[in-house]
């Protein structure tokens, strides 16, 4: 048993834990132990499919003191005229570097690979099988709480009969010979990315099936890039987001609301979603998508046989020729919320919605900053992970009550401010008073944050 000690002990070199170290290696001098169970730091971007990308712009993701995309605008396809989105190996290349030139050289990290984490400061290398015991000085970091349930890893909660042709998605760039069809499981962003690849491999629409147990509202990638030209998109959405959310009278109102002002999008016009998972699309991949007319609203898979499938709702025809496709994975829906900030350990969460990177940052900052837990988990409330439609009240709730915490503490105003992973700064940053149309929005924005925050409170009584 090696015996092993630092000020903080990281289990998760994922994004997560990647940009919750970064901050307390630029921030203080302070030393950190980092153990994860693959070979490699990126988490979940280790065993990711092959053609995953970001779902929002790359140019705020990442670790705080590392650039990862060069701000570029994308020259074509469904993402064009809109900020580049890193692939899957992109983010691990940047993550591998950060590691490799950023954080080991600097004296202060113990980087474990491959080791699985035991619990009470105990781990084991799976390559070597030593064994080793750590001490956290300060903290212990759990950053493993939101660990992403990926396609390649996920077990299926239906039965699958012998004979029937069946994968994840990651599997699909190996199918060397064209199946009669291909049935897509799941309706939340990997069923997305699989209806996109296939399509955009020449797949007839009318060759795919796609099984949607419940239609999602989206949210549009247009209203999430942070370039000056996007200034309109970017806080004009979330103005209109603010104002649906002072005057809506009802729940079906706001939603039909952040529709009208296109803050939300749907695949369907004639469906009401009942889901919210916070994938992001642009508008010429929904129009890709509305080319699949064969959508099956059943429910959730039960079983399948080589001729027919079981949903919770009637039974399909299919054919053991018809390869499908699992994107059921749940991913984080399922996840409950804890304090962040309890005794010794540091549990990290989101404490911003859509944004998991930089809540971390701001997590070891405020770990950094201030003494206490309590004073610690009054900025950082863990907002809730979506699941269901209504879910995005209850998160936006906790995070205008976060928002309005940071606002009282003028040094944390300012370290947000200038902080790479917070996108919406950097927009405000430019802005000039004489930009009159620009400081209407800003105004929008102050004068609709109030209202929305109560309004919403007599919303989420509809719903508890």
């Amino acid at each position: 048993m090696h015996e092993l000690q630092a000020d903080y002990v990281v289990v998760g070199s994922g994004a997560v834990g990647m940009a919750f170290a970064d901050i307390i290696l630029t921030e203080s001098d302070a030393t950190v132990l980092i153990v994860d169970r693959y070979a490699k730091p990126g988490g979940h971007w280790n065993v990711a499919y092959p053609f995953v990308e970001l779902h929002q712009p790359a140019a705020f993701y990442g670790v705080s003191s590392k650039e990862l995309s060069g701000g570029r605008l994308e020259q074509g396809g469904l993402n064009k005229g809109l900020g580049e989105l890193a692939t899957g190996a992109q983010v691990s290349a940047y993550f591998d570097d950060v590691m490799r030139h950023q954080f080991l050289p600097t004296g202060r990290v113990q980087y474990y690979p491959s080791c699985d984490y035991l619990g009470e400061g105990r781990f084991v290398s799976k390559i070597s099988g030593e064994q080793h015991s750590v001490t956290a000085l300060k903290k212990l970091v759990n950053c493993t709480h939101l660990n992403t349930e990926v396609p390649s890893t996920h077990i299926p909660n239906f039965s699958i009969a012998e004979g029937v042709r069946f994968m994840p998605l990651n599997d699909l760039p190996k199918v060397t010979k064209a199946p009669s069809g291909y049935v897509v499981i799941g309706a939340g962003k990997t069923g997305i990315d699989a209806c996109l690849w296939l399509l955009g491999n020449g797949v007839n629409p009318d060759a795919i099936t796609w099984v949607v147990s419940r239609d999602a509202w989206l949210l549009d990638r247009q209203n999430t890039q942070i370039a000056d030209e996007f200034f309109f998109d970017t806080m004009g959405s979330y103005a209109n987001q603010m104002e649906s959310l002072a005057e809506a009278e009802s729940v079906d109102d706001l939603f039909e609301k952040l529709e009208e002002t296109g803050y939300f999008l749907r695949i369907h016009p004639d469906v009401k979603p009942s889901m919210f998972h916070a994938a992001t699309v642009s508008k010429p991949e929904i129009e890709e998508l509305r080319r699949i007319k064969n959508v099956v609203r059943l429910g959730r898979v039960k079983s399948i046989s080589r001729d027919q499938i079981v949903l919770d709702k009637g039974v399909m025809p299919t054919s053991p020729e018809a390869i499908h496709i699992d994107c059921s994975a749940s991913a984080l829906a399922n996840i409950k919320t804890k304090t962040i900030f309890k005794g010794n350990t540091i549990t990290p969460q989101m404490v911003r919605p859509y944004q998991p990177v930089f809540s971390a940052a701001f997590i070891a900052h405020i770990e950094i900053s201030y003494a206490d837990d309590d004073t610690k988990n009054r900025f950082c409330a863990p907002v809730p992970l979506p699941n269901h439609d209504t879910d995005f009240l209850r998160f936006t709730a906790v995070s205008l009550a976060n928002q309005y915490q940071w606002n009282t503490e003028p040094e944390l105003r300012s370290w947000i401010a200038s902080n790479r992973l917070d996108g919406p700064s950097k927009l405000l940053r430019n802005l000039k008073p004489e930009e009159k149309e620009k400081m209407q929005i800003v105004k929008r924005i102050q004068d609709s944050v109030p209202r929305a925050a109560a309004n919403l409170q007599k919303l989420l009584l509809q719903v508890n």
